[in-house]
């Protein structure tokens, strides 16, 4: 089933895909294109559409990073973002420090985290290093551990490319020309809009593998195990994963839309994942600083 690609959303994409290599920011600096684009614009959208042409093996991090921007956009026309600037700076700050622990510590445009306002249990894991995680799914945590275990996971979606081998078995349609790339160096509004409708195809077909259909088991597992190592190497206790899902496991509705309908049952993640642990030491108690930050940042989340 292919995702309807809401106007808004493409609004909000092409002009992300125009920033070019400029520095990201936040993931609320939308805005709404207009009038011609330059001829480095073009050449971001030249690259962007590229990349949608090409095979997982073939997208380059650059291509990645302006992917990623396009389906975090499509998110977030769906979810509003959580205005508040705490919570937000704390998932940030706790999301880069456990990248930094992964195996790919840096992406193009650098790993960003923006909660949602949504009661759903979900999290959307962008290529690239745009991690979006609904306030539903945090109430799931009780410490800072088990939200370093929802980080690390989403974390290693992306280190392991798993969206980008979603795209691979898309139903990928062609987004660009070159003849259109050229000709939108002068393009007025009416170009525009015909450039904007052919890469809603493209962008749609990955949203709708990321967004309806979710990883596989294997994926799911993979991300798992990517979570504890990472977690390992932080300090954290990996074991937190395994709190988290048992409480998902009694809130999840079946056959709901959010979490439920595009992952593993959290039964079946929970056995791989104690395996993976059995005989491993537990970290110590946690310092007492951890817990008080957490209250702080998402104790009324």
């Amino acid at each position: 089933m292919k995702v309807p690609f809401p106007a808004i959303a493409l609004a909000a994409a092409l002009p992300l895909l125009l920033l070019g290599c400029e520095t990201l920011g936040t993931l609320s600096d939308i805005g709404v294109a207009s009038g011609t684009i330059t001829e480095s614009q073009a050449a971001s959208i030249q690259k962007s559409a590229e990349a949608v042409e090409k095979s997982f093996e073939d997208i380059t991090p650059e291509q990645e990073y302006y992917i990623g921007r396009a389906v975090a956009a499509f998110v977030l026309d769906r979810y509003a973002p959580y205005s508040e600037e705490k919570s937000n700076d704390y998932v940030n700050l706790l999301g880069r420090g456990l990248a930094l622990a992964s195996d790919r510590p840096e992406t193009f445009g650098g790993y960003h985290f923006l909660i949602l306002d949504s009661d759903e249990i979900n999290a959307f894991a962008a290529p690239g290093g745009l991690v979006l995680i609904s306030r539903g799914l945090l109430r799931c945590a009780d410490n800072e551990d088990a939200v370093a275990a929802i980080l690390a996971h989403e974390i290693a979606h992306i280190t392991r490319r798993h969206g980008l081998k979603a795209i691979k078995t898309s139903r990928i349609t062609t987004a660009l020309t070159s003849a259109a790339i050229t000709a939108t160096q002068t393009a007025g509004s009416e170009e525009l809009a015909a450039l904007t409708s052919t890469f809603q195809g493209s962008i749609a077909d990955i949203t709708s593998t990321l967004i309806n259909s979710g990883y596989s088991r294997a994926q799911e597992s993979e991300a798992d195990l990517g979570a504890v190592t990472i977690m390992q190497r932080v300090g954290y206790n990996p074991r937190a994963l395994v709190g988290m899902l048992a409480i998902m496991k009694k809130k999840l509705k079946p056959g709901g839309v959010d979490f439920a309908k595009t992952h593993p049952d959290p039964g079946e993640r929970i056995k791989d994942i104690e395996k993976s642990l059995a005989g491993k030491p537990s970290p110590p108690a946690p310092p007492p600083q951890r817990k008080a930050r957490y209250n702080t940042a998402l104790g009324k989340i």
